[in-house]
């Protein structure tokens, strides 16, 4: 299922907390309105409420939902059954049957344990499946581990695995992926580096979990002044040149073209998905 993201900026918004769901509108493109983990369990019917009377845009609004299988699932389901909202977020999706079960809803699936990580095709074939996101830290403590970060806060190589393999999964089956969330809100300067890379790599997003994050993301998602000249000269130049061909110190081909389509595009001067 192709979708086009309105922005690179999706941001968590606990659903217990209505009135910061206008707040978060406004920075984010799109915005993660939570029933599962941003919500104590006594609060989740309070929560459900508040969905159920929001005033958001169900083109720029997913549902985070509790897994399939708790307590907390059919109640979501009930919630969202009442509103106008048609997208949601699957928590700890495991496999490709948990994302049927919800069609005809549009579903990002978060793969946040093995059996979600090891999935991550099947789970992006599914054809209600529009996204996919991993999470890290759900999946170290699924694997008895207690971080997902290097003492300099960069992923650890258990997490740069699964990272990249729901990247390719999805990629792989043409829907979108979402990086992970950046935990040390305090920590911006991280948070960039990460996006930056997160962007290069082909991620849709990198969701955020406070609105400080959101300014962050959307100029890390953004091509550098230098990336677009650069993305202009190699488009300029295909057009008078047949197969490979050398600009500068470079030598173009078919992949840096198409890069220079993808930097072109992140900055708004192209068209298209």
């Amino acid at each position: 299922m192709k979708w086009v993201a309105p922005g690179p900026v999706f941001l968590f918004c606990p659903g217990d907390r209505p009135d910061r769901f206008e707040k978060a509108a406004r920075l984010a493109d799109v915005v993660l309105v939570d029933l599962e983990d941003g919500v104590a369990a006594d609060r989740r019917e309070a929560a459900r409420d508040a969905v159920r009377l929001a005033n958001l845009d169900p083109e720029a609004t997913v549902i985070r939902i509790n897994p399939v299988g708790t307590d907390d699932h059919q109640r979501d389901l009930d919630a969202v059954a009442a509103t106008s909202f048609r997208k949601v977020m699957l928590a700890k999706t495991s496999c490709a049957a948990d994302v049927a079960s919800l069609s005809p809803l549009e579903v990002i699936a978060l793969c946040e344990s093995p059996a979600g990580v090891q999935n991550a095709g099947e789970i992006a074939a599914c054809p209600n499946t529009f996204a996919v996101m991993w999470g890290s830290e759900d999946l170290v403590a699924a694997l008895g581990g207690h971080s997902s970060r290097r003492g300099d806060g960069s992923l650890g190589d258990l997490a740069r695995y699964a990272r990249a393999k729901v990247l390719v999964d999805a990629g792989s089956h043409g829907v979108g992926a979402l990086d992970t969330v950046f935990l040390d809100f305090g920590d911006l300067e991280g948070l960039r580096i990460e996006a930056v890379d997160a962007a290069a790599m082909g991620f849709m997003a990198t969701p955020c979990i406070h609105p400080s994050q959101a300014a962050v993301v959307r100029e890390a998602y953004l091509p550098t002044e230098d990336q677009v000249k650069f993305a202009r000269e190699v488009l300029d130049a295909a057009q008078g040149e047949g197969g490979v061909f050398r600009l500068g110190q470079v030598m173009v081909d078919g992949p840096v073209i198409a890069q220079s389509r993808q930097v072109l595009r992140r900055a708004g001067v192209l068209g298209g998905s």
